[in-house]
């Protein structure tokens, strides 16, 4: 659970939201990854409900937000307007919170694929790629290994969907957490808020159209959306007076519903616009609901019903072990449909299945290796939040 020190020593803000709403983020970029099909037609409602998970991006582009606002609030809400212990400490933080389940999750794909290797060069098995799609492949180059280890696969249009394709978005973050302290915030410190939205965003579609689309696997735009999370974080959190002016007065749950709007539209694909546009604008509902939800928690009041599910104890008892269901499930999909396709089940049975089967292996799988790899290299506040607490 999220939690940033107020005025008063004793007295916290507990953004319980932002733990739900990665969680159930979490959730979705599962969903939209289980493979359900075998090749035969499903019916109707089944249909209907995956033309709903075509919006996986979504989440992550909500991911991005969060960073941003979760790194800027504790910025914001320091006297200085620099990171904590300073650069160094910085950086330790950031990366025994990130690398260990990384690598531990890499070391895991690899042997994975061994074990694979092995039997079909030792057996009679042969791997099925059929009845192996999803997010995660055993076939990969010693390249595609190295440049995962130094985390720069995102850049490299044959490596970054090798693997297990999810982890492209784990380099991404891990590069945005150096340009937070070394480009963002003295652009912030010295030309404002708004400088450094414009600066963000204009240096990440720069590739797209002065360098014919160069490192665009990486999705440099999100530089600009990890620039709106920061710019949540300073209004919504903000002491300064102009700050408290815009967050007191501008309507933020109407602009969310606006920019979703415009999101949607702009995503429409006969419009034939970049992805970009519609992401940025995602990014922009995403950073207007996180200030009008803030609000509520500096007022210590509840959140309007419709937004509550986000801090339902099961939401934030999902938010705690999120990283490690994103790192995980891409080969655990795969591993439960190459079970179940070896059953032989009905089209619907074998979908219906799949997202129950799937969705709960990846859970319990996602919260083990959490205990083992995520929560020991947490800091000693973030080792408190508890699943069994949240839920109880």
């Amino acid at each position: 659970m999220i939690q940033l020190i107020e005025k008063a020593p004793e007295k916290r803000l507990r953004l319980q939201y932002l733990d739900g709403l990665r969680g159930l983020a979490a959730v979705y970029v599962v969903l939209v990854h289980i493979e359900p099909s075998i090749g035969e037609q499903l019916p109707n409602w089944l249909q209907l409900f995956i033309k709903t998970l075509r919006y996986g991006r979504v989440s992550v582009v909500v991911f991005i937000i969060l960073s941003g606002y979760v790194l800027m609030a504790s910025v914001v809400r320091s006297k200085n307007g620099y990171v904590a212990g300073g650069l160094l400490g910085y950086i330790k933080r950031r990366s025994r919170r990130i690398l260990p389940p990384y690598y531990a999750t890499l070391f895991f794909c690899v042997l994975l694929a061994a074990a694979i290797f092995i039997l079909e060069k030792f057996t009679s098995f042969q791997w099925n790629e059929i009845a192996g799609k999803g997010p995660f492949s055993p076939y990969f180059s010693l390249s595609d290994f190295g440049y995962h280890l130094l985390l720069i696969h995102n850049l490299i249009p044959g490596a970054y969907m090798s693997i297990n394709p999810p982890l492209w978005t784990v380099a991404t973050e891990w590069q945005l957490y150096f340009i937070f302290p070394l480009f963002l915030l003295p652009i912030w410190r010295r030309f404002g808020l708004t400088s450094v939205v414009i600066a963000a965003f204009l240096i990440g579609i720069a590739p797209l159209y002065l360098f014919n689309g160069l490192f665009e696997t990486a999705s440099p735009w999100f530089l600009g959306l990890f620039a709106l999370g920061m710019a949540a974080a300073d209004i919504g959190l903000s002491q300064k007076s102009k700050l408290i002016a815009m967050r007191n007065s501008l309507p933020w749950g109407v602009l969310t519903i606006i920019f979703t709007g415009v999101a949607f539209l702009t995503e429409w694909r006969k419009l034939g616009l970049h992805i970009w546009i519609s992401e940025s604008f995602f990014g922009l509902a995403s950073a207007c609901l996180f200030i009008y939800c803030t609000k509520f928690a500096i007022a210590d009041k509840k959140l309007p019903s419709i937004l509550r599910v986000f801090e339902h104890p099961i939401a934030i008892a999902l938010g705690v072990f999120s990283y490690s269901l994103y790192l995980t499930h891409g080969p655990v999909l795969v591993l439960v449909r190459y079970f179940l396709f070896s059953l032989q089940l009905s089209p619907v049975l074998f979908a219906v299945t799949s997202y129950t089967l799937g969705l709960a292996t990846s859970l319990v799988i996602a919260y083990l290796f959490y205990l083992l790899f995520e929560r020991p290299f947490m800091s000693g506040f973030l080792k408190k939040r508890k699943v069994k607490d949240a839920v109880s």
